[in-house]
Order: structure tokens, then sequence, then C-alpha cells
């Protein structure tokens, strides 16, 4: 076992133990932040390590305990990572630590005192075990594991503290979760029933023998399954009433990467298992509705969170356009975009939390007067730019990409992808600079609740969330560790633009290597058959 192969494991059991070593020392949560740290700082290391000898030396496999797909058919466990996964960990891991130093900046706790906070730690690094056993499985059953451990964990940072909203949600999010995983398991079976396997590389070379209706049926029932969990409409409506709700640091990690684990399995399913299933037209429609609905829903919120929450069900459209474009350059575009919203969209929700911070609310009809911090104002409106795709940021060259795939692919319903994706950007453009006149330009007492705090008025049901806020004696406060979090982010997002030519030579070998299923299947068989 070379070098190199030992390495892909660790992603999953580092955090795995940082879990079990934290949960330990609950009474002692010095310990807890300094292994929590010290466990995602050596994931972000490995994982670069992986990317770099992945995209050196392409695909590398690991057969668990020696037990591969040759030696015992059909139950040999096997971790896989080429460079779309490599690129996928990486990310990931830049984004959990960064917003773990920011919940601990903040103190963790994000409202009253009845939050177990001791909680949250061993369930953040579980939920990071979680995600990359997912980016790492090379079988379906251990992707399917590795959702249900992320799904786990995120059940109990959704509902830490257990106010009435939180639990509402949760409870959405926990039923939708459940139809989805059920779904998955149906598509498991069908699978098996089928073919005989789940290991993703001997799928790749059974599924050719079998009838092209039941492959189709089967891809199907995948889509559905990981379209919940990426958020694709029309099974998107959970999310917004979801994520909001939940901290800061929980509502902006679930935001910038759980659904991207969904896209990374439609990848999966898309180019190595079922690539002539003959869906993409089915995808493309897909992803304009997606883009489109979701960004109307912004334009109606007055919540920069449910807003933000919009707009991330609306940019998930273009990486599913990406994809079903079934070609380099469109798979290329696609995962640069993945990389690219990971980063930013993290950022707006841990910058909505200072917001919060600093304004005692997150709801546009009681903010105002925001740029009199100039520091804040710059920490929201640069993602805020990036987001809405002007020049020269990741977010208007992630799309230039895309919109370049659709017009060499020349189909019709590619040119209307493209004149939907120039819409929804411009759109996004548009909200985004809503939020800033309204929670920044304008001065709060011109904001129709601008004097809540003062008056402590009834408002709706859904803002109860932030009279509790106002009523905290650390509004007005941004803790350095929340800033430094978020500015390390947002320095992440410029180099995704100031690197942009190195990595999108990286995302072409990667669509290549993608599309091209022989690196997959050799790396984990051992020839390509």
């Amino acid at each position: 076992m070379t070098l190199a192969a030992n390495l892909i494991p660790l992603p999953v059991l580092v955090p795995t133990l940082g879990a079990a070593a934290t949960l330990v020392a609950g009474r002692r949560p010095r310990l807890q932040r300094a292994v929590t740290l010290a466990a995602l700082s050596m994931i972000v290391v490995i994982c670069a390590a992986l990317l770099y000898l992945t995209d050196r030396d392409g695909t590398l496999a690991l057969h668990v305990g020696g037990w591969g797909p040759t030696a015992l058919g059909p139950l040999g466990i096997t971790l896989v990572v080429d460079r779309l996964s490599a690129l996928m960990l990486v990310v990931s891991s830049i984004v959990l630590l960064a917003v773990v130093v920011y919940a601990i900046g903040q103190g963790i706790r994000d409202g009253g005192d009845r939050q177990p906070v001791s909680i949250f730690l061993p369930t953040y690094l579980a939920l990071a075990s979680g995600v990359c056993m997912a980016f790492l499985a090379g079988d379906l059953f251990n992707l399917f594991v590795g959702f249900e451990v992320l799904l786990s964990a995120s059940y109990v940072l959704l509902t830490i503290g257990a106010s009435a909203a939180r639990v509402r949600a949760g409870i959405g999010y926990v039923m939708v979760s459940l139809v989805s995983s059920l779904i998955f398991l149906l598509g498991i079976a069908l699978i098996y029933a089928a073919t005989g396997t789940l290991n993703m590389a001997e799928l790749a070379v059974r599924i050719g023998g079998v009838s092209a209706g039941t492959r189709s049926a089967m891809f199907a029932v995948l889509l559905i399954a990981f379209g919940i969990k990426a958020a694709v409409f029309p099974l998107s409506a959970w999310l917004p009433d979801s994520y909001p709700t939940a901290p800061a640091p929980v509502t902006a990690v679930f935001a910038g990467i759980l659904t991207k684990v969904g896209i990374y399995a439609i990848i999966r399913a898309h180019s190595l298992l079922f690539p002539d299933a003959g869906l993409n037209h089915l995808l493309l429609v897909a992803a304009l509705l997606t883009m489109l609905v979701g960004i109307l829903g912004a334009i109606a919120q007055s919540d920069i969170k449910r807003l933000l929450s919009f707009t991330l069900v609306s940019h998930i459209g273009y990486m599913v356009f990406g994809v079903a474009l079934s070609s380099q350059v469109g798979m290329s575009g696609a995962i640069y975009y993945v990389a690219h919203h990971i980063v930013v969209q993290t950022t707006l929700f841990l910058a909505t939390g200072l917001i919060e911070r600093q304004g005692g609310a997150s709801s546009l009809q009681r903010l105002g007067g925001l740029a009199a911090n100039p520091l804040l104002a710059f920490i929201f409106l640069l993602p805020a730019l990036n987001l809405g795709g002007i020049p020269p940021f990741s977010g208007f060259i992630g799309k230039v990409a895309l919109l370049r795939a659709g017009a060499i692919d020349g189909s019709v319903l590619a040119w209307v992808l493209v004149a939907g994706g120039v819409v929804t950007s411009l759109l996004t453009l548009y909200v985004v600079s809503r939020v800033w006149t309204k929670a920044f330009w304008r001065p709060r007492v011109d904001a129709p609740d601008g004097d809540l705090v003062a008056a402590r008025t009834t408002v709706l049901l859904e803002d109860t969330e932030d009279i509790a806020f106002d009523e905290r004696d650390d509004v007005g406060r941004m803790p350095v560790g929340m800033i430094a979090a978020t500015v390390a982010l947002i320095a992440v997002g410029v180099a995704l633009t100031v690197f942009a030519g190195p990595l999108f030579a990286y995302s072409d070998r990667a669509a290549a290597e993608v599309l091209d299923r022989g690196h997959y299947i050799s790396a984990v068989l051992g020839a390509v058959r």
C-alpha cells in the first residue's frame, strides 16, 4: 500500500476520532476547542496533499482491509479519490475550519442559555466525517452511509437550543431527509437486483448489460433522492424553511456544503454510472426552473437569511446546467462553480450572522444604517458582488464558463438556459443590491420596524427569533474570531478569482477525468474492462 493510499481514509478517520475525544472532554471546553481546531486543520492539510497527489498521479483507490471487489465480489469497501473529490474535500475542509473558528469566536451559543454547547463540537466533527465519507465513497451503500452520518449530525445542529422555530424547522428537515433516504435505499435495491453489485466502478462496467429502460428508471430514482438533497426544483421547497432558523455558523455550513454533496452525487451518477440514460433534457429543464423559481422567491423575501436560502436554491441550477450538458466544457464550468459557491454562499451567511450581531436582526424591515460600520459593509459587499456575478469575481468567471458551454452546445434548450442564466444573474444582483440599500444605506429610523427594540412591539411569528436577539446584551459587538473567519473566507473567494487560470486548468482536467470513466474503473478494478 502506497503512502498516498494510506492518506485516503484519514479525512474520515481524523474527525471521527476527534468527535469521540471532544465528547469525552465535554466538561473541558478549552480542550474541546483545541481538539476540534487540530482535527479540522489536519483535514485541510491531508486533503491538500490528496489534491496534489491525484493531480500528479491520477485517481487513487484504497480497498479497506484489502477486501477489494476483485477479491470478494461486491462486498469490498472501497474509498476512491480523484481530482473532483479531492477538490471537493479541500474546499469543504477549508470551509469547515473557518466556520468552526467563527463559532468559537461567537462563543458557540447563539441564543438562550438553554443551548447544550458541549455537544456542538462533537456533532460538528461528526458532520465533517460524514461529508468526507460521502466524497470518498467508492460504492453506493457507503455513499448512503456518508449521507446518513452527516444528516444525523445536521439534525442535532439544526435544533440545538430547542426553540419552537428550530424544532418546527427540524421536524420538516428530518421528514424530508427520511423520504430522500428511503428513495435512495430503493434505488440501491433496484441497482443491486439488476447488476449484483453496488461498487461504482464494477457497476459502471456491468450497467451496459442492463436494458435502456431499466437504466433510465434506476437513474431517475437516484436523481429524485439526490435532487432532494441538492435542493433541485421541484424538490427544493424544504430548504428555505429549514436553514434560516439555525444558528449562524450552522446555517452557513449547511448552505455551503450539504447541498453540494447532493450535486457531487448527481455528477457521479450522471457521468460514471448512467452516462447514456437519456435524461439530460429533463435535467436541463430542472436547472432552468431551479434558477428562476429560486431567484423569484428571493425577491419576495424581507429576511436576509431566507433571501440567501432562496439564492442558494437558484444557483444550484447553474451547477445542474453544467452537468446536464454532458460536455467537458460544461462539466469544467460546473466543477469550478461548485467550488466558488461553497465559499461565497458560506461567507454570506457568516456575514449575516455579523449583521445580526451589529443590528440585532436579520429582517430588512428592521435594519438600516449599517454602512456606519465600514468593516461590516466590506465583509458583506465583497461576497455579495461575487454572488451577483460582477466582473472580475469568480462568480462572473464561473457563469461565463457555463454560458459558454451552453452556447457551444447550440441546442434550443441550451440557449434557453443561457438566457435564463443571464436573467438569474441580473436578478441576483438586484436582490443583493436591495439588501445593501435597505440594511446599509438607509437610516434605521426609516425602516418600517426600525424602532422595534425600543417599543418592544409584537411582530409576526417568524420574527420572534429576532426579538430574542434584540434583547441580548451582546448585540453591537462583533468578536474578533467571527470577523477573522469571515475575512479568511473572503480571501479564499478572492483567491478563486486571482488564480482562476490554474483553477480552471485543474477543473478541465477534473472534468476530463470524470467524463472518461476508464480512469476511475482502472484505479478501482486494476484494469479497464
